[in-house]
């Protein structure tokens, strides 16, 4: 850290994903100007030194070529649909190897992941990346405790965050570490986002479940499910209505959806009941209620095993950055 500025450099390169540079670029930009425009500097580097297009097609400037950066106290490694161009380039590498050991912490954005584990930074650590990919990752690099649902894992001064958005979580637990919580939270505020976001990036959403049925009689139901949650859907009633056995029921969402009957309703609820909260003022029991839990405690429950967090305190982090 040099005169108090904290100095980021993100590596780039062409097909990056935009979100993955510009979420981590706006927390730290916010900071520095909620700091009276100290605290952070943030540059972009490629293999060249010239611009690169990202994946959306938006050309991002580059400060220098990685070759000449040397000061460095957090290096980011963004993610995109170019990593696996990226995470091949021998002389990319050998130069993230080089700043990681200046830097203070290491840190990757959804795919950028691939590129740091390449270079070996993760082995033996914990980490991180988009969900779609955890799997690859802990194939290709077996040495490396992958942890799929998370938002962000930090392990020492290794950083990895999940996809694309949750470059925004990465970077604000890094403002927190650097100036405390009250600064993050007012980033937090002023960007419009979670400081700490509740559930993992695994989150169910009904609609999108809907569609991946080929059975046309249980997509219909799933729409129903997540239309009316309240409703009476457990496994003799979704039997009755699908004209089956309970048993069949049981084979047709393990086989179509890939979970039982009771998890995916009880998801389908805590998505339901999720929704009311962020976007009402009824008390926990009235959700419970119309979100078919029945009590506040079974809802609480659920929250639990769904999302990592009680329906209390889910509301109180959606109103602390929406307010």
């Amino acid at each position: 850290m040099l005169g108090g500025v904290h100095e980021v450099v993100i590596v780039v390169y062409d097909g990056v994903q935009l979100l993955d540079v510009a979420g981590p670029m706006e927390v730290f930009d916010a900071a520095r100007r909620i700091l009276g425009g100290s605290g952070y500097r943030v540059r972009l580097t490629s293999l060249d030194g010239n611009d690169v297009v990202s994946g959306a097609g938006a050309r991002l400037g580059v400060a220098a070529p990685i070759t000449e950066i040397h000061d460095v106290d957090t290096l980011v490694i963004a993610g995109g649909w170019g990593f696996s161009a990226a995470a091949t380039e021998p002389p990319l590498i050998a130069q993230i190897r080089r700043l990681s050991a200046r830097a203070t912490r290491v840190s990757s954005v959804c795919t950028g992941a691939f590129v740091l584990a390449t270079a070996g930074l993760f082995d033996g650590h914990r980490a991180t990346t988009h969900w779609a990919f955890c799997e690859a990752l802990r194939t290709k690099h077996p040495r490396i405790d992958v942890e799929p649902d998370a938002i962000f894992v930090r392990d020492g001064r290794i950083v990895t965050a999940a996809g694309v958005t949750a470059g925004v979580d990465l970077a604000l637990a890094m403002v927190e570490h650097d100036h405390g919580a009250t600064l993050a939270r007012t980033v937090a505020r002023w960007l419009v986002v979670f400081l700490q976001r509740p559930g993992g990036q695994s989150q169910f959403s009904t609609w999108t479940e809907a569609g991946a049925c080929s059975d046309d009689a249980l997509r219909k139901l799933v729409s129903e499910i997540a239309a009316d949650p309240a409703a009476d859907f457990s496994v003799p009633a979704i039997a009755q209505r699908l004209s089956v056995s309970p048993r069949h029921v049981s084979r047709l969402f393990r086989r179509e959806l890939g979970t039982s009957p009771g998890r995916y309703v009880e998801r389908a609820r805590v998505e339901a009941a999720r929704i009311r909260l962020e976007s009402g003022r009824d008390g926990i029991d009235v959700v419970a209620r119309r979100c078919g839990f029945g009590t506040a405690e079974t809802m609480r429950r659920a929250f639990i095993r769904e999302l990592n967090v009680p329906p209390s305190a889910y509301r109180e982090r959606f109103a602390t950055t929406a307010s």
